[in-house]
């Protein structure tokens, strides 16, 4: 029932139809874990995820990558935040920063979109641009995304990508299934039946695209960094599913996720994330109170 969801859940599924979040307690760990050192091995993968609006989740996750950037490690930053066909204008600002953008703001102004909290990614991106890190802009454009959900894969992603990650063959059934319970639980129970497999397949590109982007750059023998949404890092349902088995195995998985009040996130299902960090619950509106009527399905391009 809608009551039993994490008011952070609600939030970001109301405010958007592609961003998913999910709250439960990890397992083990299987990498370096940030928790742990402030070494981390070159080629060490980190998916670090979010709850969008929290600056409790963003401060603490900033501190402990801060710290093994200091102390010398070198990863590319891949950014949900940033959508894909801003990468030339992204590499070409960090290219020039000494001469035109000498700080983040500048960066965010020039190549950042309007839907994020800005305030919340400035220290993450001033970092890179201290360090010289590479930026990647790790996410698809919610235009994408709409044409993902009318018109299927091949009307935003390459056939290439779609046979390298067997999108041409049904999903597997745990991941459909997974992806729509969350998609349902998040919007409130208020979702039609013939809008959730549109959904479903947006997300799941989402993932697959932020998983070819860290595959690509993991190839040169860096490390990578994903910053993206709870939901997007999660190990049974996110971007985990979609890494070559080489990758997963020096890959970690962190999740931030709010407690409600005193309540710790629910142990059921302790196997989504590697590292679990609990954050402070943000106060924000129950976005579940504005929604007063079915949502639409998208309308259709003629």
């Amino acid at each position: 029932m809608p009551s039993q969801m994490p008011p952070s859940s609600r939030l970001l599924a109301a405010a958007s139809l592609v961003f998913i979040l999910s709250f439960i307690l990890s397992g083990c760990a299987t990498a370096p874990s940030l928790q742990n050192s402030n070494t981390v091995a070159d080629g060490t993968i980190l998916l670090l995820g979010e709850v969008h609006d929290n600056p409790d989740g963003h401060q603490q996750r900033f501190d402990a990558l801060q710290k093994r950037v200091v102390a010398g490690w070198r990863p590319a930053i891949a950014m949900e935040q940033f959508d894909r066909e801003n990468q030339s204008q992204l590499s070409q600002q960090l290219s020039q920063a000494q001469a035109e953008c000498k700080d983040a703001d500048c960066i965010i102004s020039k190549v950042g979109g309007k839907r994020w909290e800005w305030p919340l990614y400035r220290p993450v991106i001033q970092l890179a641009l201290d360090y010289k890190l590479p930026l990647l802009a790790a996410n698809l454009s919610r235009s994408d995304a709409g044409k993902l959900m009318r018109e299927g894969y091949a009307a935003v992603l390459d056939t290439a990508t779609i046979q390298a990650y067997r999108l041409d063959q049904p999903l597997p059934a745990a991941i459909i299934d997974g992806q729509r319970h969350a998609m349902e639980a998040g919007h409130c129970g208020k979702m039609p039946d013939d809008i959730v497999p549109g959904m479903v397949r947006a997300q799941v590109a989402r993932d697959v695209w932020m998983a070819k982007v860290i595959t690509d750059h993991a190839a040169t023998g860096k490390g990578v960094v994903l910053l993206a949404g709870n939901g997007h890092v999660r190990n049974d349902l996110g971007v985990p599913q979609w890494l070559p088995a080489n990758l997963r195995g020096r890959m970690q998985s962190h999740g931030y996720l709010e407690a409600d009040d005193n309540a710790s996130p629910s142990v059921s299902a302790s196997k989504q994330y590697d590292i679990t960090h609990v954050i402070q619950p943000h106060v924000r509106p129950d976005p579940c109170k504005t929604i007063t009527a079915p949502m639409q399905k998208p309308v259709e391009k003629t």
